[in-house]
């Protein structure tokens, strides 16, 4: 199963942009050890070109580096927030949130799980529907079919989910033409 996350961070930091149309500033959190996150940031900073948007790389290698990275976004001056895929944010996905929150940063997460602990709004494939996948692929495999015979699967179905009472704490008004992009709203 392919998950996209190199490819869709630009799509995550576009969101962003329309809800914070003056956004300047987003401080884009990740994993430097993380596989795969050069190619994440690449094409957010791709995106951050065509939008004006200037971007803040700040690594978090352990839990002990969140409360730094949202100081060092508040020295420089973020407007926002995006994180990229790592283990160790979705560990510390509440935490996040609540930082997001008493920071009034605008946040987009990878996983679905930051928006129902909190964060503000989620923009990926949907785990639920890949799982599904997955147990198909499990059954082909039990009935005999070989795993290098399976083609390599894209997700079909992809979740905007947007948490109301997030955007409420921080004091933003979520452009009502981007709600009724959202597959889910927390309210």
């Amino acid at each position: 199963m392919a998950t996209l996350a190199q490819e869709i961070g630009g799509k995550r930091l576009e969101l962003l942009k329309e809800v914070v149309p003056k956004l300047s500033r987003v401080s884009v959190l990740g994993t430097s050890t993380q596989p795969g996150i050069a190619q994440q940031l690449k094409e957010v900073e791709r995106t951050a070109g065509a939008l004006g948007v200037k971007l803040q790389f700040i690594d978090v290698l352990s839990p002990k580096d969140i409360e730094v990275a949202f100081r060092e976004a508040a020295k420089g001056r973020a407007g926002a927030v995006l994180t990229l895929t790592s283990p160790i944010l979705l560990s510390q996905r509440a935490q996040l949130a609540e930082l997001a929150v008493k920071n009034r940063l605008p946040a987009i997460y990878a996983q679905s799980e930051f928006v129902q602990d909190g964060g503000l709004m989620t923009y990926g494939p949907s785990i639920n529907d890949l799982f599904r996948l997955a147990a198909t692929y499990v059954d082909k495999i039990l009935k005999g079919t070989k795993p290098s015979d399976l083609p390599i699967e894209q997700p079909k179905k992809f979740e905007f989910i947007i948490n109301l009472n997030a955007a409420k704490q921080i004091g933003l008004t979520i452009p009502p033409n981007v709600l009724a992009r959202a597959d889910k709203v927390i309210k």
